[in-house]
């Protein structure tokens, strides 16, 4: 999805920046990588520094770079997931920064930011509000997403829910 949603990001005029592990900022991907947009994620601390969680690494990223929107898929796999990884929640709550609702419709070929949440701290009320986004949204493989069921009051995935 990287390449469509660099494309979406273009045309909506916004520079595109991701977040990735490091290991693929490194020869032969370095250069490419860079120059998308990729901010290495660096897991492992120095000995004698006190390791940081990925969502202080990820929030940090917001001090560094003063203007920047970054893209992280929050179900965190390629593969199905019934329940998202919520790091993106507490990474905007921690950095005092708004989560845009970005999305790739592949159905309707439409590609956006749907709407801007600020974290309220509430996240079982704000992840119903993001459930909602997404339940209309058309995914490339619909049989590889899924909401998150702990928000959606039961197991829905984006397939089931539009038939």
């Amino acid at each position: 999805d990287i390449i469509y949603a660099r494309g979406g990001f273009l045309q909506l005029g916004i520079p595109l920046r991701f977040a990735i592990k490091s290991d693929w900022i490194r020869f032969p991907f370095k250069r490419i990588m860079t120059r998308w947009g990729a901010l290495p994620i660096f897991r492992n601390q120095k000995e004698g520094v006190s390791k940081k969680s990925r969502v202080e690494v990820m929030a940090e990223l917001y001090n560094e770079h003063k203007e920047i929107a970054i893209m992280v898929a929050p179900e965190g796999s390629r593969s199905l997931r019934k329940q998202w990884k919520t790091g993106f929640y507490y990474v905007a709550l921690q950095a005092n920064v708004p989560i845009g609702l970005g999305y790739l419709d592949y159905q309707k070929k439409q590609a956006g930011i749907a709407r801007l949440l600020w974290p309220s701290g509430d996240i079982e009320k704000d992840m119903r509000e993001i459930m909602a986004v997404y339940a209309s949204i058309s995914p490339r493989y619909p049989e590889l997403f899924s909401l998150d069921e702990r928000y959606t009051g039961g197991s829905v995935d984006s397939d089931e829910e539009k038939r």
